[in-house]
């Protein structure tokens, strides 16, 4: 028997010569269909040599059509051309159409009476192959994240390629198939949308950029005006219909139109046309493709359920929502790790709230920024209400000799006592994991006033933590905490530790890009994580 790989090649070949208008459906006889059947299942069952793509899926593709006895899915139906149009589009799902065969597909798809019948069942199989592929790809990413970014603690999940199979045999169509594996929520269709609006932006040349200079506020005028004007049209709506005295004029309705920009940037929403304003706006169309693409990906990545009501905290956007049954019902402000002290995403569940809780300073904190506090004024940080634990036993900071305490000998955990003064507040929400990261208050409540807001160990401190205390109670299916004991109880100072009856979900998640009410809204790459999958996506070296 002839290798099946060059059987492959030659059937490209021999192919590609026949008339390009032979119809898909090139088998159409239940008889034949039943041979070629025959011929498939003796494939699979005795030929080492099939091409890669088969051997690789060859476990699936064996339990579906010989254990699972399914029918063919390509021969003798409109399959196979529905799904080379797929392929081709797959840019419409930030996919790239290059790294999937339809070129190939097509050619094979093209077959005609002199293709025998262990021919057309190679065909049958390898266009299962490349199905599985980017059914893979579409639900699941194309990546492992751990592999793309160390700071992503994902499980990596894999379609289940039987039921894929099935599902598709199924199907009333290739393109319900796919939208159904797209992954769950809106947060994808929308990004969908916005990535062919950006497309078909950058198809017509993209916005031109404007000038740096000086801050153009509300009421003034200005010659970069017009080219303002121009930019919005395109993603804000301005109008840019002015006559001659208003071209220069930075009027009420551009004021609109910069605040709305301003919004979706996540820059302060005042109007004025300043420095970060423009930078923001000079940024290339194929850059915020990219993000967009970027965000479809990480999206795949995520929990296929992720639950009827769950948190979600973008670290990139700065910002925690609260869903319920795929509505947002409370959103707030968050802050996020240092650049160099990041944010890992991850997904878990809220387990307890502890009210009035003890800070235990990490091990490395304790000895790297408090221990050269308490060395020269252990008396301020006695007064914020650090003590040191060495057993059982509670010791006064300023009873230590810290000039004599460092790194490799420290015999203290460092802690500080529930108060105003207290580094996480009145309530932490507790979903314990090994990166020793939870949601907090903070008593720095001037952090949240700003845009970029990059400022913590890497545990995400809340704008809002009592209001959301309460709403985590309820859906944690704890009764009696109303507002009003909730605030008796941080009234107290007693630690108090409160446990679900029903965990709730939680995912930290790194979204550059995303939709609100059919605005795109864009961030920046605070932490470098767009720039590591980007170089992955386009076959770089990843530097760590």
């Amino acid at each position: 028997m002839r290798c099946i790989c060059s059987v492959v090649v030659a059937l490209c070949v021999s192919l590609a010569l026949q008339v390009s208008s032979v119809p898909a459906q090139i088998v159409s006889s239940p008889r034949e269909l039943a041979v070629i059947r025959i011929n498939l299942l003796d494939l699979l069952a005795n030929e080492p040599s099939l091409p890669l793509p088969i051997r690789q899926r060859h476990e699936a593709l064996q339990a579906y059509y010989q254990t699972y006895g399914g029918e063919l899915l390509w021969l003798g139906s409109g399959r196979a051309s529905a799904f080379i149009s797929r392929l081709k589009n797959a840019e419409a799902d930030g996919l790239d159409p290059n790294d999937y065969p339809s070129k190939q597909l097509a050619t094979l798809s093209a077959g005609g009476p002199s293709t025998d019948k262990r021919g057309f069942a190679i065909i049958e199989l390898y266009f299962s192959a490349a199905f599985l592929e980017y059914a893979s790809d579409l639900k699941v990413g194309r990546f492992l994240p751990s592999k793309i970014d160390p700071s992503f603690f994902i499980e990596g999940r894999a379609i289940d390629q039987l039921s894929a199979l099935k599902s598709l045999e199924r199907a009333d169509s290739i393109d319900q198939f796919f939208d159904e594996s797209q992954p769950p929520g809106r947060n994808y269709a929308a990004l969908r949308i916005a990535l062919a609006k950006h497309r078909a932006i950058a198809a017509k040349g993209g916005w031109s950029a404007v000038p740096l200079g000086d801050p153009i506020r509300p009421g003034t005028t200005d010659p970069r005006v017009p080219a303002i004007r121009a930019r919005l049209s395109l993603t804000e709506g301005a109008s840019t219909k002015v006559t001659a005295a208003e071209a220069q004029v930075h009027d009420n309705a551009l004021v609109e139109a910069v605040k709305r920009f301003q919004a979706s940037q996540g820059l302060d929403v005042d109007g004025v046309i300043g420095s970060t304003t423009i930078v923001a706006m000079n940024v290339p169309v194929q850059e915020r493709i990219n993000s967009i693409i970027l965000a479809m990906e990480r999206l795949r990545w995520m929990p296929e359920d992720l639950g009827q009501q769950y948190l979600i905290v973008n670290i990139a956007g700065f910002e925690l929502r609260r869903i319920n049954a795929g509505e947002v019902e409370e959103r707030m402000a968050v802050v996020v790790g240092k650049p160099y002290h990041r944010t890992p995403v991850f997904s878990d569940r809220i387990r307890f709230l502890e009210f009035n809780p003890y800070w235990n300073v990490p091990p490395d904190i304790a000895v790297k920024e408090e221990l050269p506090t308490l060395r020269s004024n252990a008396a301020g940080r006695a007064a914020q209400g650090f003590e040191a634990i060495r057993g059982d036993q509670v010791i006064d900071v300023r009873s230590v000799d810290w000039a004599s305490v460092g790194a490799g000998r420290f015999p203290y955990q460092l802690r500080q006592r529930p108060g105003t003064n207290n580094a996480l507040g009145r309530v932490k929400f507790m979903f314990p994991n090994p990166h020793n990261v939870y949601l907090h208050d903070s008593p720095a409540h001037s952090l949240f006033g700003r845009s970029v807001r990059a400022f913590s160990h890497g545990c995400i401190r809340l704008s809002k933590p009592l209001e959301l205390a309460e709403q985590v109670l309820r859906v944690g299916a704890v009764k009696g905490w109303t507002k009003e004991r909730i605030d008796a109880v941080v009234a107290s100072a007693k630690t108090t530790v409160v446990n679900l009856r029903e965990p709730l979900p939680v995912h930290i998640t790194y979204l550059t890009a995303w939709v609100d009410d059919g605005v795109a809204n864009f961030r920046q790459d605070i932490y470098g994580h767009d720039a590591k999958l980007l170089a992955a996506l386009e076959g770089k070296s990843i530097a760590w």
